[in-house]
């Protein structure tokens, strides 16, 4: 299964990270004020119907190498002249060749970022609140343990760090909320076959309760699905392959955002 994949990915990150702690070398906190996640996400530009978080994506399990070469300062800046009200970052390193280091080289504009993992573990929370990440992504089929995701969303938000706990299925939704869960993404994704269903998405969202913010993700690829997200109830959709795969990502971003109604 792709998910044992992933964790076994994990385990040298999270020993590296226990040896740091047993010799007193654990990244400090990141000082000062992160830039505020969720408010972007509650107040997209009044001429979008929804926040795009636009995600700066080098690689992945089901497509392969999909951009290389691209500087993330760059590709940051590009987001944030296109219009992304967030960006998420991926950080991993096996499957999605991405690097921690690329959250604070993206961090200059000043857009909140997400660190998009695999994080099962308190240690990669520490090392999480160490980056300029305004929000990190939990994933309940990763770690499907309320106590445990309420532990690492609690560990988040105590350094400023707003937590997106992923979902697939109406089952993890529960484990979401019995978690505390108040930004819920909805991966159209099946982690364990990798294949993709938009209707699934715009299925679950009829579930949404007052006081959560709900984000599309995987399969956003055209205005039309982000009209159909907007419009079935999500507050924003994270957007990665479409806008990295021809190695034009602002331009990608900013033609997506002039036809999006």
């Amino acid at each position: 299964m792709l998910l044992d994949n992933f964790k076994k990915a994990k385990e040298p990150e999270i020993r590296e990270l226990r040896r740091l702690e047993r010799a007193g070398l654990l990244p400090v906190p990141r000082q000062g004020r992160r830039p505020d996640f969720l408010q972007a996400l509650q107040a997209p530009p009044s001429d979008q119907s929804l926040a795009i978080i636009a995600e700066f994506k080098q690689a992945s399990p089901s497509r392969g190498i999909i951009a290389e070469g691209l500087s993330p300062e760059l590709v940051a800046e590009q987001y944030a002249h296109a219009g992304a009200s967030c960006i998420s970052v991926l950080t991993e390193e096996q499957f999605f060749k991405g690097e921690l280091g690329f959250l604070d080289r993206m961090a200059a504009p000043g857009v909140p970022l997400l660190r998009k993992d695999f994080i099962m573990d308190p240690l990669q929370v520490t090392a999480t609140a160490a980056t300029a990440a305004s929000a990190m992504l939990l994933i309940v089929r990763f770690t499907p343990d309320a106590g445990l995701l309420r532990t690492l969303r609690e560990q988040a938000e105590s350094f400023g760090i707003h937590a997106v706990v992923e979902i697939f299925d109406e089952a993890d939704l529960i484990l979401a909320r019995q978690s505390g869960a108040r930004i819920i993404q909805v991966n159209a994704r099946d982690l364990d076959t990798l294949k993709t269903d938009r209707q699934i998405c715009l299925n679950l969202v009829r579930f949404r309760q007052d006081g959560e913010i709900w984000i599309a993700a995987s399969a956003m690829e055209q205005p039309s699905h982000l009209t159909a997200a907007a419009q079935a109830g999500y507050h924003a959709a994270l957007i990665g392959t479409a806008l990295m795969q021809n190695g034009k990502p602002g331009d990608n971003l900013s033609s997506l955002i002039a036809n999006l109604h």
